[in-house]
């Protein structure tokens, strides 16, 4: 609930919290000493927070764009660069590791699958070396320390 009141030096409207009521302040205009009054019916106004804030106050008037036609794209996406992908130019030596906890699909064990594409699409001309690799990780489901496998292959590109 707010009180609103006239300085008694200057006559600035002023407004102050009901509960403040009986408190001396200084006038923000003229800096003469004032002491709030208490409500009365012809100083009380109840008003909403949020209908006063400085928010409320600014009128907005925004417009959407419509359009007949599909939406035009703003922001591009670039192709992701597919390491597999052939380069022209000279081709350079890379190295692909492929662990087997990273081909099991839903209980499938896809590993041999994914090792056969990849050799497939490297083709057999450009493969340098293929090593097994034995590596150890945490199981997030039982916490423990697993050992499993893996494949590197160096191979040009």
């Amino acid at each position: 609930m707010e009180i609103t009141f006239h300085c008694s030096h200057c006559k600035q409207q002023l407004a102050a919290d009901a509960s403040a009521s009986g408190q001396t302040i200084h006038c923000p205009t003229c800096n003469g000493a004032i002491t709030i009054p208490a409500p009365d019916a012809t100083n009380i106004h109840i008003t909403n927070p949020i209908a006063t804030s400085a928010a409320a106050k600014v009128e907005h008037h925004f417009a959407v764009p419509v359009r007949d036609g599909p939406a035009e794209i703003l922001i591009q996406k670039s192709k992701p660069k597919d390491e597999d992908e052939p380069t022209q130019g000279p081709k350079k030596i890379r190295m692909r590791v492929i662990r087997h906890t990273d081909c099991i699909e839903v209980g499938h064990d896809r590993y041999e699958e994914t090792v056969s594409n990849f050799l497939n699409k490297v083709g057999e001309e450009n493969i340098i070396s293929i090593s097994p690799l034995t590596y150890t990780h945490i199981d997030i489901g039982t916490q423990k320390i697993l050992t499993d496998f893996a494949v590197q292959i160096i191979y040009r590109h």
